[in-house]
Parts: structure tokens; C-alpha cells; sequence
């Protein structure tokens, strides 16, 4: 006989039923049976945020940290658009989330009623699937084929819209083992003889180059494992988007660094000159491709990817192999091995020479100075004081952003939260409270600029309540950096509201929420002021204040192709002195 329960308690058990050990949330009276439910029991920690957008990107960190999806509690109208931010995020970087939101009462729906708006309705393009559960019956089914969408296939957002009426109602509580799954089922096997085609080009190929992205990560840790296996024994480069960090270790002998638009100088020539594509769960995104027409034009190219939707929408590919990332490597490596692992080795060490020499353009090299903080100098000594601690990274969205990525190494997946597709400013400080709430011994690092890290900076008060000392590391140059870079690179220095005149003094914003503030302005002082942040046990806000119109290179400007690239002045002196390589 199936049990019987409130659709609120429904809820509470399908949670637990589903492993979930965290809820990142914010009451309001179309929850409130759920909150309730939620008061009663002690096996799942309700984490309370300050914003809803709040509680989605928190949820989101706690996701890419863990691989498992997280979970969001909401209440109707505001609460639920509130978090399509966090769902668009969600949706575009492929992070599993379940997202519950209040609803008003099914006799209510349609009536403009009290914090009433068509949830199912606004979230149905920024979620993976959604659901308006109007009988208690179908209400735990319901949430069991949430957590089966999320998690299979490509990974997303998914949106349970629950009336309050069903929230008091009592029906049937079904068990996950019985709930309905066997409609979505994403192929996860590769066809035999596509990966035989792969196994006969990477045997062929004269200038190979692995283009990775976050589906590597997403299919798990064994993903990783095998990708790093397969190019450490083919010898081939590989390179990475910026969801793909850590996939591959940065430490690694074949790594070129990340690609695209603030992507490294060897990468970007490697993929536009490469006779071998091989991307691995990566979708060809504007940030990465630059112009279409001209993108890698001399290549054969291959595509792995679990969602068939992806394949061919944006590149025409010669290959493409529908499977889950780890399920595809594995076999390669099997086919490969049995046939002997060959590889064109004379041609791919030419290629070695190649990108060799490209590397030698040292396209990150600077100009430091002794009086006034860099904010590349800033990262690379929070890259040599952080190396060796369990350490995750979060960022905002910006030019620190992009510094963090070219500045900061990765050596396994899972240790890198981004907002990639979406860019979404505010991302970084919320995430980073989901990660540490994921793993309370780590060292959890925010790296953010001011303009960005300002957006959420409410979710301090969650830092504070639940003891999650998390690492706020704002690069402070008083600008919307990369807004302001743009301006000065393509709008003719025309500087229209890329800064703010009246920035908070954030020492003292820290201490009126009970944190430590630091605040560094000089170079010689930094690596002692980072050991004070580190040695930290609770929250810390780190103002760094750094040069207020550094660029950020390499660039690849918009609509342009991967061999025309901007680099800063040192590397175009070395690379002949023109703007455009």
C-alpha cells in the first residue's frame, strides 16, 4: 500500500528520497506548508538566502562542485521571477538544478490572485522542462522524474510549480524506483563505427587538436581520467572553453591553455590551424568560434556530445558521435589500444615545434610595477599562496574573470564555478557560498571586481549565519573593467557609465556585517594581506585595489577569426609589433 501524506510532506520525503542534504531557499506564504514540513525534520539543511536570484546561483555552485544537482525552495510571483536569472544560467551552462516554487492555489490560477504570475509560462525557455502539479496524486512522480531530467543527458534546470492547495492535500506517495523515467532516456553509447572513424583520423592526423568543454565535467570524474589518458598517450595538444577548466590538469604536458576570446595566443593559432578537431562536449559558442566562416578553416572536425540537439547547430562537423562523454573516451581508448595506438608521430612532433614557437610569444606577459598593485600580479600570487590547499575557485563575470582564468590552474575538474554562456554579473559571491556549504573544510575563493560582487553582496548575511567563511577576493578598480576596455578598444575612449562614483568603503561594509575587511593598495604588501585572508577562519572581504585601466589580453574582437589577435604591448613586441597577429 503506498503511504499517504500531505503534498508538503510529498515534498520533504521525495527530497530525502533523492539524497538531498541541502536546500538553498527563501520563505513566503504559497511555501509555507513546505517550510513547515521542513521545520520538522532534521536530515536536510535549509540554507536561508538574502535573494532568490540568491539562492539559484548558490545551488548552482553547490552543483558544479559536487556533481550532484542542487535543490531551491521558492514562493510564488516575485520569488519565482526572482529566480529565472539563476535558470538561464542554469540552462546555458548545463548545471542540474531542481528548482520547487509556491504557487497559488489551483482555484485561484488565472484570477491575477495575491503573488500570482505564470511560472510554468516564464520559465519554460530558460528551464530544461516544467511542471504545473495541480493533484497531490502526481505530485511525487512528479519530482522524481525532476531529478531524473536534471541529472540525465545534457544537464539543466528543471521548475516544479507547486499550488498551496496541493501543499495541504493528501494523496499517494510514490516511491523514486516506481516514479515514471523510461520516456526520457538520452543515448549514452556510441555507435561502433563512428567511434572506428575516430580511431582512423587520430591515427592520420598531422596538426591534432583536442577543443574540450564542461561536458567533460559534467559526465563525471572519470571522464576527466580517461580524456587525460587519451591525450597524455596520443601526444596530442588539447585546449579548453572556459566551463572546461580543470578537465584536463593545467600541469599537464599537452596543455595549451583555454580558448576563445581572452583565450591563450597558442590555443587560439593551434585550433585555427589545426588539420584535427576533436571537441569533446563543447557546443561551439560565439566566445570560442569568433567568425564562423573563418573558424578553424583547415580542419577536419569531429563532435562528441550527448545532446543531438548541439550536434551540427552552429559548426558543420565531418564526425559527430552522440554519447556521454565518458562512455565515448572509453571506447576510443579500447578501439585505439587494439589497434596498435598509432599516431602520426614525425608530423604531430612538427606540430609540437609549431606551437612551440607560438608559446615562446609569452601572450600574458605584463608590465608589473612596484606601485601599484596588477591585478594579473594579484592573481598569480593568489595562484603560488593558494596551490596547495583544497581550494575552489568561484568568479564573477568580467575582466577578473578572465584573469582568473588565464592566471589560475586547475589540476581536476569540479574546483572551477563560472557563469559562462549567460555572463551573469552576481553570479560569483552566491556560488561560493554553495560550495562551501558542500564542503565546509575547503578553501573557497570568490574572485570578483567591485561592480560585479556589488549585484548580491546581501548574501554576506548568509555567509554569516550559516559560519561559511568564504573568500571574497574583489579586484578594485573602480570600473566596469571589461565594459570600460571595450569602450576604450572599439567606441573611440567614449567612457559612457562604465564606472561608479560612490563605491562603498569595503572594510567597513565587512565589519558592519560581522566579517573581516582587508583592504591592500600596495604591491610589497599583497602576499601578506592574501596570508591574512587564507589563515582567516570566518568570511573575509578583500579589497584589492589595482590599477584602474588595465586591459585584458589576449582579445580576439568580436566577429573576427582566431588568427587575429590583440595582444597587450609586450607580447606584440615580441611578436613584430602590430596590434593584429
Amino acid at each position: 500500500m503506498a503511504r499517504q501524506m500531505t503534498g508538503a510532506r510529498m515534498v520533504i520525503q521525495a527530497l530525502k528520497d533523492q539524497g538531498v542534504d541541502t536546500v538553498f531557499g527563501y520563505p513566503g506564504g504559497a511555501v509555507l506548508p513546505i517550510y513547515d514540513e521542513i521545520f520538522q525534520q532534521n536530515e536536510i539543511q535549509h540554507v536561508l538566502v538574502r535573494h532568490e536570484q540568491g539562492a539559484v546561483h548558490a545551488a548552482e555552485g553547490y552543483a558544479r562542485s559536487t556533481g550532484k544537482p542542487g535543490v531551491v525552495l521558492v514562493t510564488s510571483g516575485p520569488g519565482a521571477t526572482n529566480a529565472v536569472t539563476g535558470l538561464t544560467d542554469a540552462l546555458l551552462d548545463s548545471i542540474p538544478l531542481v528548482v520547487l516554487t509556491g504557487q497559488v492555489a489551483t482555484f485561484l490560477i488565472g484570477t491575477d490572485g495575491f503573488q500570482e504570475a505564470d511560472t510554468v509560462g516564464i520559465t519554460r525557455p530558460c528551464t530544461k522542462h516544467n511542471w504545473l502539479v495541480k493533484d497531490a496524486e502526481k505530485l511525487a512522480d512528479t519530482i522524481h522524474q525532476a531529478f531524473h531530467v536534471a541529472t540525465s543527458g545534457r544537464p539543466g534546470p528543471v521548475l516544479i510549480d507547486i499550488p498551496k492547495d496541493v501543499q495541504f492535500a493528501e494523496g499517494s506517495y510514490v516511491e523514486p524506483q516506481k516514479a515514471r523515467t523510461s520516456h526520457y532516456q538520452p543515448r549514452k553509447k556510441a555507435e561502433i563505427e563512428q567511434i572506428n572513424d575516430l580511431v582512423a583520423m587520430i591515427e592520420r592526423a598531422e596538426r591534432p587538436v583536442f577543443y574540450t568543454g564542461g561536458g567533460v565535467i559534467n559526465s563525471g570524474p572519470a571522464a576527466s581520467q580517461l580524456l587525460t589518458e587519451l591525450v597524455e598517450t596520443t601526444g596530442f595538444p588539447i585546449t579548453s572553453t572556459l566551463m572546461g577548466l580543470g578537465a584536463y590538469p593545467a600541469s599537464g604536458k599537452s596543455w595549451l591553455g583555454m580558448l576563445g576570446m581572452h583565450g591563450l595566443y597558442e590555443a587560439n593559432l593551434a585550433m585555427h590551424g589545426c588539420d584535427l578537431m576533436i571537441n569533446v562536449g563543447a557546443r561551439f559558442d560565439d566566445r570560442i568560434t569568433g567568425k564562423i566562416d573563418e573558424f578553424s578553416p583547415g580542419s577536419a572536425k569531429v563532435h562528441i556530445d550527448i545532446d543531438p540537439s548541439s550536434i551540427n547547430k552552429i559548426v558543420h562537423v565531418d564526425l559527430p558521435i552522440i554519447g556521454d562523454v565518458a562512455h565515448v573516451l572509453e571506447d576510443v581508448l579500447k578501439v585505439w589500444k587494439a589497434k596498435g595506438r598509432k599516431t602520426n608521430t614525425q608530423a604531430v612532433a612538427k606540430w609540437w615545434e609549431q606551437i612551440d614557437q607560438w608559446r615562446a610569444v609569452n601572450c600574458l606577459n605584463y608590465q608589473n610595477s612596484d606601485k601599484v598593485i596588477k591585478p594579473q600580479y594579484a592573481l598569480q600570487r593568489l595562484q603560488a599562496l593558494t596551490r596547495d590547499h583544497d581550494r575552489y575557485i568561484t568568479t564573477e563575470v568580467g575582466q577578473h574573470q578572465m584573469w582568473a582564468a588565464q592566471f589560475l590552474d586547475f589540476e581536476g575538474p569540479n574546483r572551477w564555478m563560472t557563469s559562462g554562456g549567460l555572463g551573469t554579473m552576481g553570479y560569483g559571491f552566491p556560488a561560493s557560498i554553495g560550495v562551501q556549504q558542500a564542503h565546509p573544510e575547503a578553501l573557497v575563493i570568490n574572485v570578483a571586481g567591485e561592480a560585479s560582487w556589488l549585484m548580491n553582496m546581501q548574501e554576506l548575511g548568509t555567509a554569516v549565519q550559516f559560519n561559511l567563511p568564504v573568500k571574497q577576493f574583489i579586484l578594485n578598480n573602480e570600473r566596469l573593467g571589461m565594459v570600460r576596455q571595450w569602450q576604450e578598444l572599439m567606441h573611440g575612449q567614449r567612457y559612457s557609465h562604465s564606472w561608479s562614483e560612490s563605491l562603498p568603503d569595503f572594510v567597513k561594509l565587512a565589519e558592519a556585517f560581522g566579517v573581516k575587511g582587508i583592504l591592500c593598495t600596495d604591491p610589497a604588501d599583497l602576499d601578506d594581506a592574501i596570508m591574512e585572508m587564507i589563515n582567516h577562519d570566518g568570511p573575509v572581504i578583500f579589497d584589492c585595489r589595482v590599477e584602474k585601466h588595465e586591459n585584458c589580453f589576449p582579445m580576439i574582437p568580436s566577429g573576427k577569426p582566431h588568427n587575429e589577435i590583440l595582444l597587450g604591448a609586450e607580447a606584440e613586441a615580441f611578436a613584430g609589433g602590430g596590434a593584429l597577429v
